[in-house]
């Protein structure tokens, strides 16, 4: 059975709408934003946690404002009796993944990083396949097996600290996303599915829930104007 799992996305770079959707916030969140110290981030922090009180609201049925989260021990946030959601931003872009189950969803913008920064923490076989790509695919692929990576350690819980060699994913271009293999002391690997997001040039998204066989269906729910993602189970 297909595990639909919607997708927003909106930009997190406006100061006026992020003087609009403050308003959602509670007493804590205003506080938070207030610390930042770079305005560009107080803006981002405003739009992100405004527009996913907005969209939370909308799914449960209640005012933004009148959402109270839990926060697990390292501080995330999940709502008591659903939906599940995760939340990931990168280079002024947001992305909201929710569905009924727990799940991960990261996305990031290319930059420069160093080999040994693969070569720490890949897999001696996502590391090899890595360096074995043309040097004009290393930093897609680099960013295909993170994403990846990030977001099978965001659906594992806030509380699993899995080291990231401890399990492999696909990063070959245009290959599947897939889980290769999983440390058993971590669980099946049958039961996970991953979904890659192409996010355009520049860019990398990734999707992760441990499904139990089924399949992941990701529907495009939002998207900023003239931005095209396309996401593939």
């Amino acid at each position: 059975m297909p595990v639909t799992i919607a997708l927003h996305f909106w930009r997190l770079t406006d100061a006026e709408t992020a003087d609009t959707l403050a308003r959602h916030l509670s007493k804590d969140e205003a506080a938070r934003a207030a610390r930042f110290v770079f305005e560009k981030d107080r803006i981002a922090y405003r739009i992100g946690r405004g527009r996913l009180r907005e969209i939370l609201g909308a799914a449960t049925g209640q005012a933004p404002g009148a959402l109270r989260f839990s926060y697990s021990s390292h501080g995330k946030p999940f709502l008591p009796g659903g939906p599940a959601f995760n939340l990931s931003h990168s280079d002024g872009l947001a992305c909201l993944a929710i569905a009924d189950r727990v799940l991960g969803a990261d996305i990031e913008a290319h930059r420069e990083i160093e080999e040994g920064v693969a070569e720490r923490f890949f897999s001696p076989q996502e590391f090899a396949t890595l360096s074995a790509l043309p040097p004009e695919e290393w930093t897609p692929g680099f960013f295909r097996c993170w994403t990846r990576k990030e977001a099978v350690v965001k659906a594992m819980g806030d509380g699993l600290s899995i080291p990231l060699d401890r399990f492999d994913v696909t990063l070959r271009p245009g290959e599947p996303a897939r889980m290769t293999r999983l440390d058993p002391a971590h669980g099946a690997l049958a039961g996970w599915r991953l979904a890659h997001l192409d996010l355009g040039p520049g860019m990398a998204g990734a999707l992760a829930m441990e499904t139990g066989g089924d399949t992941l269906a990701p529907e495009i729910r939002e998207l900023p104007e003239g931005m095209e993602v396309h996401a593939s189970a």
